[in-house]
């Protein structure tokens, strides 16, 4: 048997930045990600978000990549929003994400900024925190 433990910090945003996602929605769908995730054995440490986008900190499974896991996050919610009409319109996830490993010396700072998103962006936008993650992390498109 295999021990692993990667941890990953990710955020997506809905597809063209549509605030779909109030607080009463958020926390639905959070619900439910949180569910599903569990019973596809994909560990979420943390995840919060605020109208146009998600934060989740996940363990990496040996078995699965960011890629598989986050299609299986994000495809399974839309298609649980859009089947519920937990939203009026049609509801989508925007194609690109964010992903980071997080060092175990990081994991409670981490935490604590997923956890504390809505008083982040009341000084930040959307926008703003994609363009600094990006230039943090040394990010490039497809890399």
């Amino acid at each position: 048997m295999s021990y692993v433990r990667v941890m990953i910090h990710s955020v997506w945003g809905t597809k063209n930045k549509i605030a779909f996602l109030t607080s009463d929605v958020r926390a639905i769908v959070i619900d439910h990600i949180k569910e599903n995730a569990h019973m596809k054995q994909i560990y979420i440490d943390t995840i919060n978000g605020y109208t146009d986008h998600m934060h989740c900190l996940f363990g990496l499974n040996t078995d699965m990549s960011i890629s598989k896991t986050l299609n299986l996050i994000k495809g399974e919610s839309s298609h649980w929003i859009n089947k519920n009409e937990i939203i009026k319109p049609k509801f989508e996830w925007a194609d690109e994400y964010y992903a980071v490993s997080v060092s175990e010396s990081v994991l409670f700072k981490v935490r604590r900024y997923i956890q504390d998103q809505e008083e982040h962006h009341r000084k930040v936008s959307f926008a703003q925190e994609c363009e600094a993650f990006l230039s943090r992390y040394a990010l490039e498109i497809g890399g």
